[in-house]
């Protein structure tokens, strides 16, 4: 008889580290009679060196081979008829090669990445290369100061969840998440994706961003300060660029108590954080022409007013200007100013201006883009947290019920 050696798993790519299980089985048979051999790489000795299953997270090449227990001796009959055992030992098998690939890594996104207070907002996690099988598990990372981050479990998530997605509902902070994937048994897990933020512009009192001078935009060659207040005595001001790659103060600015002063502004998303939280964050936008927008660094609760302005890196305000959103012309734009008196949803979009005296072509006068965001009065967002608390309890809830009940209370 012959021997083979087959995976017990159906999975197209086994990586470094993962925990596989091997099985030695015999061709026309097999039972509690045989005893099998392992060759496995040289450092490496099976668990159950005699067993016809081995598991093992080792790479190289395996085979086995089995025999009779009892195949290691005859005996002999009369001299009239001798029997002999036969097939005491099989061939050995041919070799099964187990390869393994570099541990994969976890990708995240968020969206949308900018919120408002009481917004819903999807995690999604995926698994580079792809593969199957996957569980995925979803962490907030906590700012530690004298290092990165540390990550924290989300709530009820510590076995994973077989979808690829993670809903947050009511968020109103600025946080950042970080996803990873895990199979088998024990678990193998890939790398953690990198943090991703979810922004908020909306100020909270227990930890808030001041940018000074007070606009989302900046001239290049223009010194910024950035101040951090809240409930926390030790912060540092964090940024990420336009690729994605985040930083601290230290890097590119000079960090003096809670206030990062640098001396050459730089685009980007700016943020306080402390031990426990983060602060809201501005989306400061550098333009190196000669218009720059003035436009308000918070979110404008609905109901109030907003003025945009057109301001010369000489700090002088252009009169004769226009005003575009979404690269559209507003009509109401007058002495160099837009007002917008009772701010909606509807108002938000990306504003600029642009001088009206620009020569055919020549864009100088023209500033960037920056987006104009609104917010919820404060009762408002209050009650739109809790009306999302109140569903995700009544949610649970109807879970908990007994089927028949269940559906009872959906009559």
């Amino acid at each position: 008889d012959g021997t083979v050696v087959t995976l017990q798993h159906d999975l197209p790519e086994i990586y470094s580290g993962e925990t596989i299980t091997l099985t030695c089985g015999i061709e026309g048979g097999g039972g509690s009679e045989w005893e099998y051999e392992w060759r496995t790489p040289d450092y490496y000795t099976p668990p159950n060196p005699r067993g016809s299953m081995i598991t093992s997270s080792v790479r190289g090449d395996y085979s086995c081979k089995g025999r009779l227990k009892d195949g290691g001796s005859t005996t002999e009959w009369s001299d009239a008829f001798t029997v002999k055992t036969s097939g005491s030992t099989t061939e050995w098998s041919d070799a099964f090669t187990v390869k393994t690939s570099d541990v994969p890594q976890s990708v995240l996104t968020v969206s949308p990445s900018w919120t408002s207070p009481g917004d819903s907002v999807t995690l999604t996690c995926s698994v580079d290369p792809p593969s199957a099988g996957w569980r995925f598990f979803w962490y907030q990372a906590v700012p530690e100061l004298s290092l990165n981050y540390t990550y924290e479990l989300l709530a009820g998530n510590t076995t994973g969840t077989e979808q690829d997605s993670y809903i947050l509902h009511g968020q109103t902070h600025t946080a950042g998440y970080v996803c990873r994937a895990g199979r088998g048994d024990p678990v193998f897990y890939t790398l953690y994706s990198d943090v991703k933020f979810l922004w908020s512009g909306g100020v909270n009192p227990a930890a808030s961003l001041t940018v000074s001078p007070h606009r989302l935009q900046h001239f290049s060659t223009e010194s910024l300060s950035l101040s951090c207040e809240g409930n926390s005595a030790e912060w540092r001001v964090m940024k990420a660029d336009e690729s994605g790659f985040m930083s601290s103060c230290s890097y590119w600015g000079q960090m003096t108590g809670s206030t990062c002063n640098t001396t050459r502004a730089s685009s980007g998303v700016y943020w306080c954080e402390s031990a426990t939280q983060s602060s809201n964050a501005a989306n400061i936008t550098t333009h190196s022409g000669d218009v720059i927008l003035v436009s308000s660094v918070h979110p404008v609760t609905e109901g109030h007013s907003v003025t945009l302005g057109c301001m010369l890196r000489t700090k002088e305000h252009l009169d004769n200007v226009d005003f575009y959103k979404n690269d559209k012309l507003l009509p109401n734009g007058v002495g160099g100013e837009l007002l917008i008196s009772a701010v909606t949803k509807s108002d938000e979009g990306f504003y600029k201006c642009r001088g009206r005296n620009s020569p055919p072509g020549l864009e100088t006068l023209t500033s960037a883009e920056s987006w104009l965001s609104s917010e919820l009065q404060k009762h408002q967002a209050l009650c739109f947290s809790c009306c999302w608390l109140l569903v995700w309890f009544l949610d649970q809830k109807v879970r908990s019920f007994p089927s028949d009940i269940r559906l009872i209370s959906l009559k």
